[in-house]
């Protein structure tokens, strides 16, 4: 059962592709050993707010609901209609998880609906580097602002050219993951606490390093 339903929804992500290749920028999926390498970069030990800008097909979306805590919160943001229709049917028994299909931008209306202050991570794979930049700049803005201090944006995507906008951010690590087709850069963005701002001083952008990982 579990192997027709994999076929089904990697059929769906193909389709789906082939309709609007620049908005999901990749013709199969995340890989597995990418996927648990994203997961590996947040902390399960607590509930956590988590949201996910372009869940597509689920495939990080299923591994998060797996680890996180039963009060955790699981935002899910997917603009396809067919992705977001059976993101709906596959935690439709899940209380953590909402599907919103809506723009990523609408996260801060989002959260304050549900009555959520803000988010301990926000996972992406959206392809920033199609968006334009006044959208870009006020996507990460927004991201920046939904996020609790302490939290983090990760993101995995083919090129590493967001850094060069992410200055809300003060720190930053990329590494370079061939493990996955096409290899992606993992970024994790974080939003450093007020306390830890004080005593570091105020930075002028990011402070990034960037490794290259070849296994899982």
């Amino acid at each position: 059962m579990q192997d027709d339903c994999s076929r089904l929804v990697s059929a769906l992500f193909f389709k789906q592709f082939l309709k609007r290749p620049f908005q999901i920028a990749s013709i199969v999926p995340s890989s597995k050993a990418l996927v648990e390498r994203v997961a590996g970069k947040i902390d399960f030990s607590q509930p956590r707010v988590i949201a996910e800008y372009g869940p597509g097909e689920g495939v990080h979306s299923r591994e998060i609901a797996r680890r996180m805590c039963p009060d955790s919160n699981l935002l899910l943001f997917e603009l396809d209609r067919a992705f977001a229709r059976d993101l709906e049917r596959q935690f439709s028994g899940d209380r953590r998880v909402r599907v919103i299909h809506d723009d990523a931008a609408s996260l801060p209306h989002e959260l304050k609906r549900h009555g959520i202050d803000s988010c301990d991570y926000i996972l992406s794979g959206i392809p920033f580097s199609i968006l334009k930049i006044e959208k870009k700049r006020a996507l990460l803005q927004k991201t920046y602002d939904a996020l609790a201090p302490g939290g983090s944006f990760i993101i995995y995507q083919v090129t590493n050219e967001l850094k060069q906008h992410a200055t809300h951010f003060e720190r930053a690590e990329s590494e370079y993951f061939l493990q996955n087709i096409p290899p992606m850069f993992i970024t994790v963005f974080q939003k450093t606490p007020p306390l830890d701002h004080h005593e570091r001083g105020p930075l002028p952008g990011a402070n990034f390093s960037v490794s290259a990982h070849r296994s899982a």
